[in-house]
């Protein structure tokens, strides 16, 4: 029975507590601060039948709903108002099942700096998400020009504004209240308007400049209390919504999906988190789909990207781009390069798959992708045959359906020009099921009742002759060939999507085969750093001249990708704006691919000289900058490597990381290269603190570090990769971050175990207690990892350290002196898995990856 249409309510008012946030209190603040928090809830309930009988076993406890919400405090550290409102309602339903729809509001009294308290306040229905949610920042404390008369204009009266924003639910980045409070502060100090109906109506334009979204609303309310002798105050109260007003100036935090991944408790966004159906709601596209791509013919990555920019279009007429996309790309899988299936003697085939949102029913979206097909340049030749895209709708919402007579259901052989959903050949498709574990491993196959990940389990136990599958990076070639006017006109309406000029292969670790497994390798990243003060080799490859020497050397010496940086990480390293910055990497981008003009003469026996070879070589950008980031790609760059993770120097996140998230997310999208996402926390030598995470601790005191680079570099790679916008899961890169924000034993308890940072939870991970808000999977796992372990200050701490037993008292070592120390920590790179190794020295340290790599692939 609904409890909607009752008038009964049980409350549970200004229940007081104490709670942990890890984003401050009245300052940002990187430790954890308990605050008091004020909760009042509401919970609609029939008593009726309780109150005929006088008995409380028929109603609601109140005590047990306050022991819920203190229990939920009490519990851990959250990162923000929004993530503490969550978990109470998660817990209440689970608690209190039958209960009705909840009315929660939530005041940290000690929030503001100039306020009373900030909070928010929704109604939950059971069972849904509330559609909108309002905020508040009561009693702001100010000092204006404020009124008619003469001696009001001379000086600065009190005045006290209230403010209540409601917006539509959002979970992407959290309200920023402090920068809210700080502009609305000082707009009305700085103000000297005649009337209070004035100041209040532009302080309900100013919040809704700053939240920037169509259907919020702001109600103010201004009051003075010198106005009036006999009252307490004056007052004027607006509400305006962002439709009716005039906004010009518009101070918008980026509804984005960047994490404040700051604790444990981070609320990582799952754009589609499947259960028994794929997806969640969307706003306006209703439908969610899976889609698995093959292609074997032509420059096969590219040919997915441009199906896929495609997939996106304005409209399903490729040849008219008006009106709204039909279709949305919400997630991708990993990559992966298979032996062909059924049909052998034809070219190995890149599959991988991607998760939609749509308006398009079933027949219509596979008319859409015939049409796709096409466009990108299938050929038909034979069944099961070489195709340049292939795209086939295996899941459909959790639709079952056969367009074929049912006469002829009983046959695979006769599907062409038919839709089969689920696609009726997934059991036996190992190139299928296992891009789909890697977005919805949990999603419940209609036909067979099995998840998708039980199903590859299934497929993987049977013996098999069979090549392995096996993962692949995708590295496109810059700058873009100008080939203006040669493509058709509608493809000229997309971002050119470049052509390939290699791509790296690494090993399927989760639920691998019984095939034949291919050899593991280590790739080298050389490190050219084109500044004045690197922490490693100073000045030595500043120059031009110098820079082209060390790369040079450093692919004749085997380096498969040169890392250029222009702005030092060391502490201390003085600021370097982004002009400066530019300037001393694009030029050696280019430099690099310019040597290709001098090198184009092949040797005797077809080999390209030394020259032409580096002109060839992969090139990654070492910057946190778009701006750096763009145009060194578009120079020759193929690779961004971000020390930030795309957020930026500030940490704990603010609202300027998500506005840098944003747009460095829009640039590796746009450009399609591959990203080295690095965990880190602000400040190299800062934020060391990892006892938030002593829960994932070890028998040795160990595992704490380790899961905070789960926790939150995962938080900033689901951002990147889930939702509208995402890059592709493909091109993700990660890097654990040796040397930054981790103590000496921080730094060896990642590299000594950095193989579990990628592998999904071992049994005692599985069976930690942890806050609820720990990922239920590793976000991590199965993505491939860079280790920068390369003459870092943690290896020369450890060198300053006497021996236990021995005549051996430690000394101090230059950057340049700790090659040999690095060699053991590139041995145990190599060990752990890593499918990249950032060094120096690159002959030497080549070695030991070669020797390493001979020991343990």
């Amino acid at each position: 029975m609904s409890q909607s249409r009752f008038s009964d309510y049980i409350r549970v008012k200004d229940l007081a507590l104490t709670v942990s946030f890890s984003d401050g209190s009245r300052w940002p603040s990187s430790t954890p601060h308990p605050q008091p928090v004020v909760v009042t809830c509401s919970i609609a309930y029939d008593v009726r039948r309780a109150a005929a009988g006088d008995d409380l076993n028929h109603s609601v406890n109140y005590s047990a709903v306050a022991s819920n919400i203190k229990a939920v405090g009490d519990a851990e550290v959250f990162p923000s108002t929004e993530a503490f409102a969550d978990r109470i309602c998660e817990t209440h339903a689970r608690r209190f099942p039958d209960a009705g729809t909840l009315t929660l509001s939530i005041a940290r009294t000690k929030a503001l700096l100039y306020g009373a308290s900030f909070g928010m306040e929704f109604t939950k229905r059971s069972g849904e998400d509330p559609e909108e949610e309002t905020f508040f920042l009561r009693e702001l404390t100010c000092y204006a020009i404020l009124g008619i008369h003469p001696h009001e204009r001379q000086r600065k009266q009190h005045v006290c504004v209230d403010v209540s924003l409601t917006k539509k639910r959002s979970r992407l980045v959290p309200l920023d209240y402090r920068a809210l409070e700080q502009r609305l502060f000082d707009f009305v100090e700085e103000s000297k308007y005649l009337t209070v109906e004035s100041l209040a109506s532009e302080i309900a334009k100013l919040v809704l400049s700053f939240v920037g979204e169509d259907h919020s609303r702001a109600t103010v309310r201004v009051s003075k209390p010198s106005a009036l002798l006999t009252a307490e105050a004056s007052e004027v109260e607006v509400t305006r919504s962002f439709a009716e007003t005039d906004v010009q100036d518009t101070h918008a935090t980026p509804s984005i999906p960047l994490s404040a991944a700051t604790s444990s408790t981070t609320t990582i966004p799952r754009p589609f988190e499947v259960r028994n159906s794929p997806g969640t709601s969307s706003n306006s596209l209703l439908h969610k789909a899976a889609i698995a791509i093959g292609t074997n013919l032509g420059d096969r990555f590219a040919n997915i990207e441009l199906a896929l920019r495609l997939l996106e279009a304005p409209s399903t007429d490729l040849d008219n781009w008006e009106g709204e996309p039909q279709v949305v790309i919400v997630d991708t899988s990993f990559m992966y390069e298979t032996a062909p299936m059924y049909v052998a003697e034809q070219p190995r085939f890149i599959n991988c798959a991607c998760m939609i949102e749509t308006n398009l029913e079933p027949r219509a979206l596979l008319g859409f992708l015939k049409h796709i097909e096409n466009t990108v340049g299938r050929v038909e030749s034979f069944r099961n045959g070489p195709r340049a895209i292939d795209l086939d709708i295996v899941f459909y919402d959790s639709i079952v359906m056969d367009t074929r007579p049912e006469s002829a259901r009983g046959k695979l052989d006769n599907l062409s020009g038919e839709l089969v959903i689920p696609h009726p050949r997934l059991g036996e498709r190992e190139f299928v099921l296992r891009p789909l574990t890697d977005m919805i491993p949990e999603y419940i196959i209609p036909t067979t009742g099995k998840s998708v990940e039980a199903s590859l389990v299934t497929l993987m136990a049977q013996p098999s002759t069979a090549p392995a599958m096996y993962k692949v990076i995708p590295f496109p070639r810059y700058p873009l060939p100008n080939r203006r006017g040669e493509q058709p006109s509608h493809l000229s309406k997309i971002r050119p999507v470049p052509p390939t000029a290699t791509y790296w292969t690494f090993p399927v670790t989760n639920h691998p085969s019984s095939g034949k497994q291919p050899p593991r390798k280590s790739y080298i990243m050389a490190t050219l750093n084109a500044t004045p003060d690197s922490f490693s080799d100073g000045s030595a490859h500043y120059s031009l001249p110098d820079a082209l020497s060390y790369a040079n050397a450093a692919v004749s010496d085997g380096a498969n990708i040169i890392d250029i940086g222009g702005y030092s990480t060391r502490p201390g390293a003085s600021y370097v704006s982004p002009e400066e910055e530019f300037s001393r990497v694009v030029p050696v981008v280019q430099a690099i691919r310019g040597l290709w003009q001098e090198g184009a003469v092949t040797t005797p026996g077809g080999k390209l000289p030394s020259i032409a070879k580096t002109a060839a070589t992969l090139i990654s950008v070492d910057t946190f900058r778009w701006e750096v980031a763009e145009e060194s790609v578009h120079a020759g760059a193929n690779c961004i490597n971000d020390v930030y993770a795309f957020s930026g120097p500030d940490w704990p996140a603010t609202a300027r990381s998500a506005e840098h998230f944003a747009k460095m997310r829009q640039v590796a999208r746009d450009l399609a290269v591959p990203v080295v996402l690095m965990h880190s926390r602000g400040p190299a030598s800062a934020n060391k603190d990892y006892s938030q995470y002593d829960y994932a601790m070890d028998a040795d005191g160990r595992g704490a570090v380790l899961e905070g680079v789960r926790v939150e570099l995962g938080a900033k790679v689901e951002a990147a990769v889930k939702g509208r916008g995402g890059i592709r899961r493909w091109l993700v890169i990660v890097d654990p971050g040796l040397g930054f924000s981790k103590t000496v034993e921080g730094n060896l308890e990642v590299l000594r175990d950095a193989a579990s940072v990628v592998s999904e939870y071992s049994e005692r991970l599985r069976n930690l207690t942890a806050p609820p808000s720990r990922p239920l999977r590793n976000p991590l796992a199965g993505y491939p990892m860079l280790v920068g372990a390369s003459r870092k200050s943690f290896l020369g701490a450890i060198l300053e350290r006497p021996d236990s037993v021995g005549n051996y008292e430690g000394r101090q070592t230059r950057p340049v002196e700790r090659d040999f120390a690095t060699a053991a920590a590139v041995s145990c790179a190599v060990q752990q898995g890593a499918t990249v190794v950032r060094v120096h020295d690159v002959l030497r340290l080549g070695d030991v990856v070669r020797i390493g790599t001979a020991l343990w692939s």
